[in-house]
Formats: C-alpha cells, structure tokens, sequence
C-alpha cells in the first residue's frame, strides 16, 4: 500500500497518459493509466480508491459510458473529464452526471495540479465524514432502544412533552432518558448528543440538492 494519494488516468492517447502521468508522479502522486474505459472497468473494484482522470473520447466506450457504469455500480471516486477543443458540451453533461470538473486539452501543469489536488480533497472528507459517522453509530448503540428513540426525537427538534404524549410517558420520564443517553455518549452538553445524533444519521438530512 503507497500512502501517495492515487490518480488513474484512463485515455487511448499514450501521449496524454504519459504527459500526465508524469506531470502528477512528480508532483508526488502515486499514478495508474489505463488504455480504455473497458480496461478500466474490469479492474475497477480492486483499483486503489483515488481520482479519476477520464478521457471523453475513446473507442469501445466513450467517457460519458464509463462514468455512467462507474455510477450503477457505486464506484463513487471523483471523475475529472478529459476533453478535447469543442467537447465543451459534453464535459457539461458529464458534470451534471457527477464529474467534479472537466479540464480541456491541452493543459497546463498548474491547472491540473489544482484540480487534481482539489478531487483528492474531496476523498479525504468524504472518508472523514465515513469515519465520524462510523464512530456515532458504534457510541449510539450502547443506548437502549428508547433511548435512542428519544434522541431521535429530540434531534428532530421535538419538546419533551411532545415526546412524552408520542410514547406515552412523563416528561420527567423523558428527561431521565435524557440524561441517561448524555451519560452513556460520554458528552458534556446536549449540543454534543445532538452532533452525534447526526453523524449517525438520526436527525434531518441535508437536501441532495
């Protein structure tokens, strides 16, 4: 395992794989390049997770099939679509399936640094929020299921005696619930339950949009 965040460049021009390639080596990244989508896809659950550089015009199948394939089958790395001079449209279409940027032909060092740079930034958080979330389900398990119905409750935002009436309890009921489940989360206030509560998923989630 290389601790290098990974890049793979999928393109049929060697002349592209190898100019980029280097280009990101250089820079410290650890790169894969690959001759076809199709080559691409059949390695694809056991290539090291990383971001994507995807060419939109290749024989067999074109980019825009590639990262529909990588979709239906949750392969979720972020795509940078390769594009050459008047496939600016496409490169759009392409984002609005879920590409994070699209970098046109020829380019600039810098430019692909950056958007590279800006890609792998995205794995990290996504892993960081997967690891976060992970920790709040583990620590929210300890709760027994009325506790946990009751912070569910209360990170939706409802009052004590709104959760009382639901289950038919006291809200003084309600409240040694309350402090049970601050105990066992191991918090000091109940700012804290409640960032746990939505880690894990227990609270409104944000809008996709």
């Amino acid at each position: 395992m290389t601790d290098r965040p990974v890049v793979h460049i999928i393109d049929d021009e060697e002349a592209i794989r190898k100019s980029a390639g280097f280009m990101l080596r250089t820079a410290g990244y650890a790169v894969h390049t690959w001759p076809s989508g199709v080559a691409f896809l059949k390695q694809a659950r056991q290539a090291p997770i990383g971001c994507i550089l995807l060419d939109v015009r290749m024989p067999e199948m074109d980019g825009l099939e590639v990262q529909a394939t990588l979709t239906e089958r949750g392969i979720a790395m972020p795509v940078i679509i390769l594009t050459g001079h008047g496939d600016v449209g496409t490169a759009v279409r392409a984002m609005k399936g879920g590409a994070v940027d699209f970098l046109e032909k020829p380019f600039e060092r810098t430019v692909l640094l950056a958007m590279v740079e800006a890609a792998i930034a995205r794995i990290e958080d996504a892993d960081r929020h997967a690891a976060e979330a992970d920790a709040a389900r583990l620590r929210i398990a300890a709760l027994t299921p009325r506790e946990r119905d009751v912070l569910q409750q209360l990170a939706h935002g409802l009052p004590n005696k709104t959760i009382a009436f639901d289950f038919g309890i006291s809200p003084r009921t309600v409240e040694v619930h309350r402090a049970n489940l601050m105990a066992k989360l191991d918090v000091a206030s109940f700012p804290e339950a409640l960032r746990i509560a939505f880690a894990a998923g227990l609270g409104p989630q944000p809008d996709a949009g």
